[in-house]
């Protein structure tokens, strides 16, 4: 009986939701070249850039989830670092989830990647091969730490909205699309929020995902910054004591309404700590705690036509099919009954998050942008003989819509 009685604690106690965070500081100690506009090198730092990790354990699963504050990174670049992640931890691929902000004032990271495809002026350099090499280390170290803090918690959900950001296709006269601010076009103002707890209620970390570019600054800034996600992300760090995980959503098509200053002193970056990070704060105490919390993780790989006369980058030739289809890899996470999220390395346009969260039928259906990698945009159908700068730098064709939107909702249902 003693022996069963033991055997009955084990099992509660391997079947327990256990939850950790950990935020690594990333900001480099020398001048880099910076991601997002023109090559340019930063003068200084405005504030820090990190990792924040949020790790995950039903019991049976774990769970890795990173935001950096980062542009981009070459899917290459992903996949070189989830194997040594794997030799060192033995952590698969699936459970690794790695997002970027999608800072436009922070260093590049590694090899160019689909960049080089559409923009090849930008990457005459040479990458600093030192500093990407430091930023995996810290990351698997983060991650080896948050696995080895991993305690009883709960997790919440649910969402706000925010009016901090704005579609940025903006229309003339004479129906020519370009970069600007557009007020009647579509834009997502949901915030998906996550809520971790320890058992006593302390909080372990927010996740917080909403759509926009990270482009508050322009490209006459020189310092270092996390651009209005990181600065919102430390400021509601302030208000609630735990770590905040900045996830972007679909910003393809969608822009901060304060966009593309010189520099901080013409800009009030701090006005989206009212906009967004007080939004977050509101509705923090307001989300609704989630039972039945077993998870699954898995991928599945999308193909769909290469745009023609695109020749892809050599370094991303695992992600081209002998007949010349993308193979675009995309994630899904069902959490319980109530939440799913997807994710995919691309900058997509909102109204296919949107419609996927719409007829998805599950209550809580996120999108996490800008992961695992970046191939350029995805736009919708219609954006294609609209033209503008999206459609000019994607690896895609009309179909890819269609086409991603049937495989996620295939999925989730």
């Amino acid at each position: 009986m003693r022996l069963l009685i033991l055997l009955l604690l084990q099992v509660a106690v391997w079947g327990e939701f256990r939850a950790s965070a950990v935020k690594v500081d990333i900001t480099p100690d020398k001048p880099q070249w910076l991601l997002g506009y023109a090559a340019r090198q930063s003068t200084g730092v405005h504030d820090p850039l990190f990792h924040r990790i949020v790790a995950l354990d039903d019991g049976g699963t774990q769970f890795f989830l990173v935001s950096s504050d980062f542009a981009l990174f070459s899917p290459a670049f992903y996949d070189e670092f989830c194997a040594e992640l794997k030799k060192e931890t033995g952590i698969e691929r699936t459970h690794v989830w790695w997002t970027v902000t999608h800072t436009h004032s922070a260093p590049e990271l590694g090899p160019p990647g689909m960049g080089q495809a559409f923009l090849k002026g930008r990457y005459d350099h040479e990458p600093d091969w030192g500093y990407a090499k430091d930023v995996k280390r810290k990351l698997i170290a983060g991650i080896v730490e948050a696995r080895a803090k991993l305690a009883p918690a709960k997790l919440s959900a649910g969402v706000t909205t925010s009016n901090a950001n704005i579609n940025r296709r903006s229309r003339d006269v004479d129906g020519r699309i370009s970069l600007g601010l557009n007020p009647d076009g579509p834009v997502d103002r949901q915030v998906g929020l996550i809520r971790l707890d320890r058992l006593n209620g302390t909080p372990i970390a927010l996740i917080a995902n909403y759509a926009m570019h990270g482009t508050v600054l322009g490209g006459k800034n020189q310092l270092i910054s996390g651009d209005a996600p990181g600065i919102v992300a430390a400021y509601v760090e302030q208000k609630l004591g735990a770590p905040v995980l900045f996830i972007n959503g679909a910003a393809g098509d969608i822009a901060p309404i304060y966009s593309v200053y010189d520099d901080f002193k013409k800009v009030r970056i701090t006005e989206f700590n009212v906009l967004l990070g007080d939004r977050i704060v509101a509705a923090y105490g307001g989300l609704m705690e989630q039972s039945g919390l077993k998870f699954a993780a898995e991928e599945f790989v999308v193909e769909t036509p290469l745009k023609a006369g695109l020749e892809m980058p050599k370094e991303l030739a695992a992600f081209l099919s002998p007949a010349q289809k993308v193979r675009l890899p995309v994630r899904v996470l069902r959490i319980g009954q109530e939440m799913a999220v997807w994710a995919a390395p691309v900058e997509l346009f909102c109204e296919i998050a949107m419609e996927v969260r719409r007829r998805s039928g599950v209550k809580n259906t996120f999108y996490f942008g800008y992961a695992n990698g970046w191939l350029g945009y995805l736009p919708t159908k219609k954006a294609f003989p609209e033209g503008g700068y999206e459609t000019t730098v994607t690896p895609f064709t009309e179909e890819a819509e269609g086409q991603l939107k049937e495989a996620v909702l295939g999925r989730l249902r």
